[in-house]
């Protein structure tokens, strides 16, 4: 095994976690260096015993293989899939140092990048904080980038430039890879085209809260505090009432945030003494910065890889119905610049510098219609007919088949490494098996830890039916009674709960995203009373609702192509 499957973590109490498939777990002291430059991770269980490499080696050839069909129920929109997965770097991150530069403070790691839903992968440090390059000439607005044109069917759209539809790029260096790096605080979120245009909406939205502000007699110097303040609120709500809600079981979600967390830095005991308040060991108060626990981030919230689907309806020119070609998932990943080239062709994606593009081509712009329901909205033009809207899959214990073939650029693998062969491009296998390097505790230990019903030996081997199956007598099977990984289990629960993170999954997800929003600097957990005011008159506001928004409402910016 290479160090493709090898990564670090700064679990607190514990050192520098890392290990890789045989040595399977390492600790190590950090110096002060080391420990400013990590993320830092917590322990929510106990330890488990990691993984047998036989056991991944057969659970991910099952995940990945044959066909996954789209739900029959309870669909939920793909473009929530990609939300899931920008949220994910907004909370999570491994190598905190690439992003913050070799200048890191304790204050910087926490204002900077912290486990909160903050947007800090959308606003660095800000324009004075050593981030000044991500934000335009006036230290407010975020820069946005422009299309290529790239005539396709005769469609004249994609003819022209589009100022705003791509992220913005390095234009420099002496290497293509350097010119078409993303100028975004986090490049993961260049790691396929969907997240890549989930994040340019993001810059859009942001920029239109500030000519609005602008245009309210807002003054100049409070601008940008005042626009991040409206953008994370909002985003948040997104979060709270609008993701959440499809993806976890709404009663756990409910309980979390009516009652509070039982199990995850619960809210301080405090004893006063002649300094004032200090907080019990163990306890959090709700304003100092979260930890993140790898059991949210190596096991439960790995559930939007359940979700992606192997081809997309993605728009005008690139669907299975009369277009230029489908939109599969490979060709999402070719056309970022993280995992690909930004450029047509059988080109070899392991090499950053090949294909000619250096910006995303005008005729690989998202038409958002075909990703989010806009039918709520009772707009003409936003609803597109079903056999072009795109559902997610179902979250099960079953992954597409193209994920068991992973681009190099989707985990930093481009030119750092040898090339990875065989498993070690398959997702599900790399999911296991960095849950085994940390050891992450088992379904079962988690179950036991959270008080919640554990799955039954049927439901752990066999499903809804609709899954991976386990013959009783298969020797996979007696490793997963007696400690499933954690990962496997959580897409099992949801399984057998019609599509939505039930038990374990569930409370793990519900109690982390409540202590990362509690613990943002700007929070709707610690002042509930506020509510959205760019919304639908009713006070909803969901994606549809912040696209909107940032598209000015205007369906031939929401799908620029046409129909």
């Amino acid at each position: 095994m290479k160090r493709h499957v090898r990564d670090t973590y700064y679990v607190v109490g514990e050192g520098i976690v890392d290990g890789d498939a045989d040595r399977r777990y390492r600790c190590r002291r950090p110096s002060t260096e080391a420990s400013l430059r990590k993320f830092r991770f917590s322990r929510l269980g106990p330890q488990g015993e990691g993984v047998d490499l036989a056991v991944a080696e057969a659970l991910a050839t099952r995940m990945t293989q044959g066909d996954k069909p789209d739900p029959d129920e309870e669909q939920v929109p793909s473009g929530y899939t990609y939300l899931s997965q920008f949220v994910d770097h907004d909370m999570t991150l491994d190598k905190t140092a690439v992003h913050l530069g070799d200048d890191v403070t304790v204050a910087e790691l926490k204002q900077g990048r912290s486990p909160a839903l903050d947007l800090d992968s959308l606003y660095g440090r800000g324009p004075t904080g050593g981030d000044e390059r991500f934000y335009a000439a006036d230290g407010v607005h975020l820069l946005t980038g422009t299309t290529a044109p790239a005539p396709s069917l005769d469609v004249a759209a994609t003819a022209l430039p589009h100022e705003g539809f791509d992220l913005p790029r390095v234009g420099f260096g002496s290497t293509k890879a350097a010119r078409r790096a993303a100028l975004i605080p986090d490049g993961r979120n260049d790691e396929n085209l969907v997240v890549g245009q989930t994040h340019a909406a993001f810059i859009r939205f942001h920029n239109r809260v500030v000519d609005t502000l602008a245009a309210a007699g807002t003054p100049s110097h409070l601008l940008l505090g005042a626009a991040r303040d409206v953008v994370v609120r909002h985003y948040q709500w997104v979060l709270r009432h609008d993701l959440l809600p499809r993806l976890v079981d709404p009663s756990v979600l409910d309980d979390v945030f009516a009652h509070g967390r039982r199990f995850f830095e619960v809210p301080a005991p405090y004893e006063r003494s002649p300094r004032g308040r200090a907080p019990l060991h163990g306890y959090a108060d709700p304003g100092d910065a979260p930890t993140m626990p790898i059991e949210f981030s190596v096991g439960a919230y790995r559930l939007g890889h359940s979700m992606v689907r192997d081809v997309y309806e993605w728009n005008r020119v690139f669907n299975s119905e009369g277009g230029l070609a489908p939109g599969t998932l490979a060709l999402l990943f070719q056309f970022s610049g993280t995992s690909g080239t930004l450029s047509p062709g059988p080109l070899d994606l392991g090499d950053p510098d090949a294909g000619d593009f250096l910006v995303l081509p005008s005729n690989w712009i998202a038409d958002w219609r075909r990703l989010y329901d806009f039918s709520p909205l009772g707009v003409p033009g936003l609803v597109v007919e079903p056999k072009r809207f795109n559902v997610a899959k179902r979250i099960d214990t079953l992954l597409v088949d193209p994920l068991k073939n992973l681009p190099l650029g989707s985990f930093g693998g481009r030119g750092a490494v040898p090339a990875a062969v065989g498993l070690e491009l398959n997702l599900a296998f790399r999911n296991l098996v960095r849950g085994g390097m940390v050891r992450l505790a088992s379904g079962q230990q988690m179950a036991a830890q959270l008080g919640v019903t554990p799955l039954s030996d049927a439901e752990l081997l066999g499903g809804d039916g609709s899954g991976v199956v386990v013959d009783a007598a298969d020797p996979v099977a007696e490793s997963l009674l007696a400690a499933a990984p954690l990962w496997f289990y959580c897409l099992r629960e949801a399984e057998v709960n019609g599509g939505r993170l039930a038990g374990v999954g569930a409370r793990i997800t519900a109690e982390v995203f409540h202590r990362a929003l509690e613990g943002s600097a700007t929070s709707i957990v610690r002042d509930p009373s506020w509510r959205p005011t760019l919304g639908r008159p009713d006070g909803t506001f969901e994606m549809v609702d912040l696209l909107m928004f940032a598209f000015e409402g205007r369906e031939d910016l929401l799908n620029p192509l046409g129909d």
